[in-house]
């Protein structure tokens, strides 16, 4: 009787480890299913904090679904968003807007990907302050982009709009030679061109913080770089896009991290051309990574205040609640 019970028990104790086994085993290969989607995605950055936030996406034998390309302004980015050649693409936040009033509502923004990242840089020593740059000419990068609204709506606040006569020009790479070779005496620049322009060129020096001066004159969080996608894109590949953001974050979390080993990738990717200066600039890029209402209260805000400024330079108008994803 007794070796019938110890039988007994004996075998509801193997049936319950297994069932416990069976169980474990069912919910790995679930939880591992949701994560992995192969869906292509095809994406987009421009040649800075956006891209360099991106880059360990950019290994196809980790990363195989996914095909990032890397843009120099945000002119060759505009034609691609438009015509769906990207799926997903890293813009500046004002571009943002402007594309979901162009496209009728067809972009989802997904996340903060950049936060300040303009510094004026000088020839000299007369720039102390924003007020400094009256009576001047500042040679600019980002026409059309952030960086323009941004340097106009600081020029206002500090009472200089109408006195600082502003040169734009169109890649970050022909600025910096026009600074290092003595042709523009102070300039805007977003890192990494910043700690690249700046190296080697003894005569040059950071004026202006224009994420400081940006503090001065506004409470809003100064938005730079967003991550959009098109909504009929999100809509069809709701998992494809949640898996994106995980790995996106971590991508941007891995280049604030390991500086060592992201210096090398982002020079892999052509974003930088020397991983020195790569180490020096990654501190200084503002790579960032929000997404939902965290995401949605900074971008609207952001917005706002551009809008008031100037409401061409979001496309005219404010977009809806709508244009937020995942709130």
């Amino acid at each position: 009787m007794k070796k019938d019970m110890k039988k007994n028990l004996v075998k509801r104790i193997v049936a319950m480890i297994t069932a416990a086994v069976m169980l474990f085993s069912l919910a790995a290969f679930a939880a591992c299913s949701k994560k992995q989607d192969d869906t292509e995605i095809r994406i987009a950055a421009l040649k800075g904090p956006t891209g360099m936030g991106m880059v360990k996406l950019a290994d196809k034998q980790n990363y195989p679904n996914y095909t990032v390309s890397i843009e120099a302004s945000p002119d060759a980015l505009n034609p691609r968003i438009i015509s769906g050649e990207v799926d997903v693409a890293a813009v500046p936040v004002n571009l943002a807007s402007v594309l979901y009033n162009k496209l009728d509502g067809d972009i989802s923004v997904l996340a903060v990907s950049t936060l300040g990242v303009l510094y004026v840089v000088e020839a000299g020593s007369e720039v102390n302050s924003v007020a400094d740059l009256a009576g001047k000419t500042v040679y600019a990068t980002g026409q059309g982009a952030t960086p323009e609204y941004i340097l106009n709506y600081l020029l206002d606040k500090n009472g200089v709009s109408g006195s600082v006569e502003v040169n734009y020009v169109g890649e970050h790479a022909a600025l910096a030679t026009m600074l290092a070779d003595g042709s523009a005496e102070i300039g805007m620049l977003p890192e990494p061109n910043v700690t690249s322009t700046l190296a080697g060129n003894d005569n040059l020096r950071i004026a202006l913080n224009l994420t400081e001066e940006w503090n001065k004159v506004c409470s809003t969080e100064l938005v730079q770089g967003v991550v959009i996608a098109r909504k009929s894109f999100v809509n069809e590949h709701p998992e494809a896009i949640e898996q994106f953001l995980r790995e996106y974050e971590n991508s941007s979390a891995f280049v604030n991290e390991n500086i060592d080993e992201a210096a090398k990738l982002i020079v892999d990717a052509g974003i930088l051309g020397n991983v020195e200066i790569a180490k020096k600039a990654i501190p200084n890029c503002n790579i960032s990574f929000s997404k939902g209402e965290a995401m949605h209260k900074a971008v609207e805000g952001m917005l706002t205040v551009l809008f008031e400024a100037n409401p061409k330079s979001i496309g005219g108008k404010l977009p809806d609640k709508d244009f937020y994803y995942g709130i």
